[in-house]
């Protein structure tokens, strides 16, 4: 399985991609910008993606939001402004940072089962 890690904490991405690994996820996209989320996206479809809000430049939301557009892929946002993304994007799960392991694996065994 493919993951869009959307975020602009290099550590942050290392420490998301070592959880996705332990849930199955053996390939991987990191993306910083909206611009190269949706780029990541079309070049090989995600079959997950996570996303923090705040990016430089650009919003995880917005690039959600023209990514799934076109393709319906499931999505956990994984941010500082949690109260945000749930008002944005009540659909899918989210994540406050700092976030725990458990909350991880247990938000992409829900999305993942839908």
């Amino acid at each position: 399985m493919h993951a869009l890690i959307i975020e602009d904490d290099d550590l942050i991405a290392i420490t998301i991609e070592g959880l996705l690994s332990s849930c199955g996820f053996t390939s991987f996209d990191f993306a910083v910008s909206l611009d190269e989320a949706v780029t990541a996206a079309r070049q090989r479809c995600p079959d997950l993606i996570t996303a923090d809000i705040e990016l430089k430049p650009g919003s995880g939301i917005d690039a959600v939001q023209t990514i799934c557009s076109e393709n319906p892929i499931p999505v956990i946002f994984i941010t500082g402004r949690a109260d945000d993304a749930r008002s944005r994007m009540p659909q899918h799960p989210v994540l406050s940072k700092p976030f725990r392991v458990s909350d991880v694996e247990a938000a992409v065994r829900e999305v993942m089962s839908e």
